[in-house]
């Protein structure tokens, strides 16, 4: 076997394990599709299933846009999701009108001073 042989060998198998995660990527994707009945999810995937490439190729063709928006709503809601942990766990989810709305009613109803309500309206400005 020669170097050429070798490198045509690695050209097919770049090109059977792209194939099989377009072909993974559209199953979830047809899974996933809230828009999809189950008897379109059914028809889908039996079309995948005897004729993979053509499938393949009218489904992206056909519902590539959809599967875009659903991907970036996807990546929206887990950054979203994200974003919100954090700032529970780091302990900053309140802003900082809130805060100093807080520490006025603290204020007012004597369980602080005005010293420390300037303390903590200054670290909520912060």
């Amino acid at each position: 076997m020669n170097i050429w042989e070798f490198f045509i060998w690695i050209f097919w198998v770049y090109v059977a394990i792209a194939c099989i995660w377009i072909f993974i990527t559209i199953i979830i994707d047809i899974f996933r599709d809230p828009s999809l009945n189950g008897w379109g999810k059914a028809l889908w995937v039996l079309f995948l299933v005897f004729l993979p490439f053509l499938a393949a190729f009218i489904y992206l063709i056909a519902r590539g846009r959809g599967m875009t928006e659903r991907k970036v709503a996807e990546a929206r809601e887990a950054q979203a999701a994200q974003n919100s942990y954090i700032r529970e766990v780091a302990g900053g989810s309140s802003s900082p009108t809130a805060e100093i709305e807080s520490a006025k009613k603290l204020l007012d109803s004597g369980a602080i001073t005005q010293a420390e309500f300037d303390s903590l309206k200054a670290k909520a400005l912060a």
